[in-house]
């Protein structure tokens, strides 16, 4: 397994829905000039929470793109839907992108949940058991592709025969390998099982220590330190220096958008996010991603580079 260092990293996450290519690339660059640590797209082929028709650029080609512009951000997909590709196709695009970004890639794997999607491009959608069942072969499909000279593999939904994957990606063991969702039952398993990093969606403190207690069990049927897995949460956040600018940009209708329904939203000032953030550093939450939608909310990501990322990387409060 993937052994990531103790280093609190500070992220930003951008689905690429809504965006030119041009925006885009220059959020990845800007991003990387004030200092976050990650960057990341989602793998989706349609706009989400708008007009079916709106504009949506693919996520590992733009990835690859993205990889090829960059030079040190941590280039990620989160998290890859399971059911639009063949796992040895995703293996062989994932090295492909290490290789591009020098050794930079880290790959988020999930089990794909929007329905719509698949029926509108005649995709089949298995049920949400088979779907967990076919993302926990992929896990070790792409492992051993990325680490074996040659993989067999006969399960239940994938078979590969005596495939190669060459060259490898650039980062040894291989590429950090990340499973998105949180289901207790069987997709936390699978993170026990074949995961260096887990991400879940926004949540309450109390829930987020309640997944990692199920996590942590997860670990111990399997014989593993739930340590050793690293944890990421993408946040919607809003920051601003004052209060009264904090109030503005909520009550405003053309302000930055925050959260779906139901989302835990950091806002307030640098202080105040410092003081929301420091509890889930305390549970052992490694990967602080910053959601970002168009247009772009500037204000929060440079106070949130400036303000909030080295207090929390402190464990403490600004002072």
């Amino acid at each position: 397994m993937q052994i990531f260092d103790n280093q609190v990293r500070f992220g930003v996450h951008a689905g690429p829905q809504n965006f030119a290519y041009d925006e885009y690339l220059a959020l990845w660059k800007r991003a990387e000039e004030m200092g976050y640590d990650w960057a990341s797209v989602f793998d989706h082929f349609m706009a989400l929470g708008g007009s079916a028709g709106g504009p949506c650029l693919e996520g590992f080609t733009l990835l690859a793109a993205m990889a090829a512009h960059t030079s040190r951000v941590r280039c990620a997909i989160l998290v890859t839907g399971n059911t639009y590709r063949n796992p040895a196709l995703v293996a062989k695009m994932g090295a492909t992108i290490d290789q591009i970004s020098g050794g930079r890639l880290e790959l988020g794997l999930g089990a794909a949940w929007f329905e719509h999607e698949h029926r509108m491009h005649g995709i089949p959608f298995p049920g949400n058991g088979p779907r967990i069942r076919m993302l926990a072969e992929t896990a070790k499909i792409v492992r051993s592709l990325w680490t074996e000279k040659a993989t067999d593999f006969q399960g239940q939904y994938y078979t590969i025969t005596d495939a190669y994957c060459d060259p490898k990606p650039l980062q040894q063991p291989c590429p950090p390998i990340w499973i998105g969702g949180g289901g207790e039952k069987m997709t936390l398993r699978v993170v026990a099982e074949s995961a260096d990093g887990w991400n879940v969606l926004p949540l309450p403190t109390d829930e987020f220590q309640h997944k990692l207690d199920v996590l942590a069990a997860h670990c111990k049927d399997v014989g593993r330190d739930p340590a050793d897995i690293r944890k990421s949460i993408v946040f919607p956040m809003l920051v601003r220096e004052t209060e009264a600018e904090v109030r503005e940009a909520l009550d405003s209708p053309s302000g930055p958008r925050t959260a779906r329904g139901g989302e835990t939203v950091i806002t307030g000032t640098p202080e105040q996010a410092v003081d929301q953030l420091l509890p889930y550093l305390r549970m052992g939450l490694g990967d602080f991603l910053l959601r970002v939608t168009s247009p772009v909310d500037f204000e929060t990501l440079e106070l949130v580079a400036k303000k909030v990322a080295p207090a929390v990387k402190a464990g403490v409060p600004p002072g």
